[in-house]
């Protein structure tokens, strides 16, 4: 009896309400959320430095290299000194931070938010005080997501600051539609790290143990990025070019490319022209390509958030019916 008094001390604030669930659930996790606190931060201080010194001093190189006479690398330059490379460095792993934000969330929420509290009992503990199953899983989903809105849009504000501040010094080098610069750019990275954290909940649920759940979050949230990154070029109407010499070189994130025959009919197969059995019989008249614009930005973006918000959203009311079935609770 003493050793579950004891265990039962810290549940007592959930009974004054949700504040003290919040803050329960902020002394309980303290370490995430300073590790969540140390990324943005560590992440942010990048970017401010590329976007100051970093860039002011990549530009001081370019000149002195004589890279032209308005010091664009990409118009004149074939090599990047050392300013420039921790330039480029401090900006990508500035966004890749971000791009790596999801798959570190899934597998916390799996591991530690879900599958430790299930396996060790203290999920169970909590049920039977003042807490109910749904207002525990409730708190578990929002404080989190909470954290994760306010900090991955703040700073994809920045990386977009940054991005926009020195179009000409990068250009050439980082293409908007790469990833992760493409989900730091926008409203993906956010929405990609809340579906995270909706599989790593549903999937402790599941598991119900600490490190298989986290294994197996981790592993669910990389096929679903695998997956929506294989389907992104083609969720927005793309645009043709075509060339009767070559590919066309189209500027944007490719869709398709491949020949266009005398009879119009398209053959999607880059090494079509060198495939005796593509072009046998065939009159090859032209190359194509379909590919995105960078005009297309924000409709890929948007229509990709909703698919994924929608995929959280199904994942949360997956696991507040699996918890409701598990427990038989009503509320």
């Amino acid at each position: 009896m003493t050793a579950v008094t004891a265990t039962a001390a810290p549940v007592a604030p959930t009974s004054r309400g949700p504040h003290g669930l919040t803050w329960l659930m902020l002394r309980l996790h303290r370490s995430a959320l300073w590790f969540w606190l140390m990324l943005l931060a560590v992440a942010a201080g990048l970017l401010l430095w590329a976007y100051g010194p970093g860039a002011d001093a990549a530009w001081d190189e370019f000149r002195r290299m004589e890279c032209g006479p308005t010091g664009t690398p990409s118009l004149s330059c074939d090599y990047a000194g050392p300013a420039y490379q921790n330039y480029d460095l401090a900006l990508g792993l500035g966004a890749g931070l971000l791009y790596l934000a999801p798959l570190l969330t899934a597998a916390w929420a799996g591991g530690a938010l879900i599958g430790r509290e299930l396996e060790n009992g203290t999920a169970r503990l909590a049920w039977t005080q003042s807490v109910s199953p749904a207002r525990w899983l409730a708190a578990k989903l929002a404080v989190p997501a909470a954290l994760i809105a306010t900090g991955g849009l703040a700073l994809t504000a920045l990386h977009r600051l940054v991005w926009a501040s020195d179009g000409e010094l990068r250009e050439g080098w980082r293409e908007w539609h790469h990833d992760p610069s493409y989900l730091a750019n926008g409203t993906l990275a956010t929405a990609h790290t809340l579906l995270g954290l909706a599989v790593g909940v549903l999937t402790g649920l599941l598991v119900r143990r600490a490190l298989p759940a986290l294994a197996a979050a981790l592993a669910a949230q990389l096929v679903l990025l695998w997956a929506l990154t294989s389907i992104r070029p083609r969720l927005w109407p793309s645009e043709t070019v075509t060339n009767t010499e070559g590919y066309p070189g189209a500027d944007g994130m490719i869709v398709e490319e491949g020949v266009v025959t005398a009879t119009g009919e398209r053959i999607p197969d880059p090494v079509c022209l060198e495939d005796i059995r593509c072009s046998a019989g065939r009159k090859i008249v032209a190359l194509y390509q379909d590919y995105q614009p960078a005009g297309h930005f924000w409709p890929l973006q948007l229509v990709e958030t909703g698919i994924v918000l929608a995929l959280g959203a199904l994942a949360v009311l997956a696991a507040f019916r699996l918890l409701r079935h598990r427990t038989g609770a009503t509320g």
